[in-house]
């Protein structure tokens, strides 16, 4: 009986030893990313995490097999993404924006999945980590944290008098809750009026554009809304015609026509994001015990056409913006980054 238990174990030993060296020695890794809606921002994110894992992969001897999908804010499309991920084994998942890192968190609960995210703006707040320091469970990842006071300083360095700020966004995107209930605080202590407009989609939206001008308010302020963002190409041209500044929490408003983008840097975040891929699937890190990856706000991103379109002196707003911003960036409406 004592042989046969030791061969037993002897047999269990050298099974856990192949499976160990097997694991030790993969270096082929399959990503399932899922993106939450076609828009500047979240494109470019994604567009530097494939470029940044190339450069991993070719660092280190790896292969990155991506398998990239777009739900386009569609929760049951969503759904069958993050299924067929599963179904196809992925090594690792990418949930791009809250509302994707949220259906990942309930989908992979139990099971061995490891999930980055990106972009999410409040991954407490949200319920996804227990701890920015320590997540506590299979998600980590990298947050646009919006600083709205940071944001609501400049109306007021370019246009001191400014009395009526409209806030456009969608009540529904995780990512505005929290600036926006700060946005109210901040204008409402400084006695400033404030009216709230809302869309859901690109018609609502557009409608929610159409009202702001009608009520001549005189600064308008989007968080990183991807609903709005989604809708701006559509709409900057309504502001610009009536003057009306757009202040928004991402460089990717400004590329597709808003007057101002503050924020992080995207492309940044999508390479920070590659890192803490590589770091899970290549060099063994727990996602639980990876801290969220958050950055410093400070660049204001101005689009000169609309600068101009306004009747704001692009020299002038540089100097009123210089105390509340690291660096002023210019740049011009397009579709898409370069």
């Amino acid at each position: 009986m004592k042989k046969a238990l030791a061969l037993v174990l002897s047999m269990i030993m050298a099974f856990s030893l192949v499976s160990l060296a097997s694991a030790e020695a993969k270096t082929n890794f399959t990503i399932g990313i899922c993106n939450f809606v076609d828009d500047a921002s979240l494109n470019q994110i994604i567009a530097n995490i494939r470029e940044r894992l190339g450069e991993i992969a070719a660092e280190k001897g790896v292969t990155f097999d991506i398998k990239e999908d777009n739900c386009n804010l569609d929760g049951s499309v969503m759904q069958q993404i993050i299924s067929n991920f599963l179904a196809d084994e992925v090594d690792l998942m990418v949930g791009v924006a809250t509302p994707v890192a949220l259906t990942m968190q309930g989908m992979t609960e139990d099971k061995p999945v490891p999930v980055v995210f990106a972009a999410v703006s409040d991954p407490v707040g949200a319920g996804i980590v227990q701890s920015l320091e320590a997540p506590g469970a299979n998600l980590t990842g990298t947050s646009d944290y919006l600083d709205t006071g940071a944001v609501l300083n400049l109306i007021f360095a370019a246009n001191p008098d400014a009395k009526k700020v409209a806030l456009l966004y969608n009540p529904s995107e995780d990512a505005s809750t929290a600036p926006i209930a700060a946005a109210k605080e901040i204008l409402g202590g400084k006695g400033i009026e404030v009216k709230e407009y809302t869309g859901s989609n690109a018609s609502e939206v557009m409608l929610a554009a159409d009202a702001i001008v009608n009520d001549g308010m005189d600064a308008v302020f989007t968080p990183t809304d991807n609903t709005i963002m989604s809708a701006e190409l559509s709409i900057y041209e309504k502001f610009a015609e009536a003057k009306i500044p757009h202040y928004t929490g991402a460089d990717s408003f400004a590329l597709n026509g808003a007057f101002l983008g503050y924020g992080v840097d995207y492309a940044n975040l999508g390479r920070e994001t590659a890192d803490m891929i590589a770091a899970i699937l290549v060099d063994g890190a727990d996602p639980a015990a990876t801290p969220v990856k958050t950055f410093d706000n400070g660049t204001a991103t101005v689009n000169t056409e609309i600068c101009a379109a306004i009747g704001f002196d692009l020299e002038t707003i540089r100097e009123a913006f210089a105390p509340y911003c690291t660096q002023v960036k210019e740049i011009k409406t397009a579709e898409s980054f370069e």
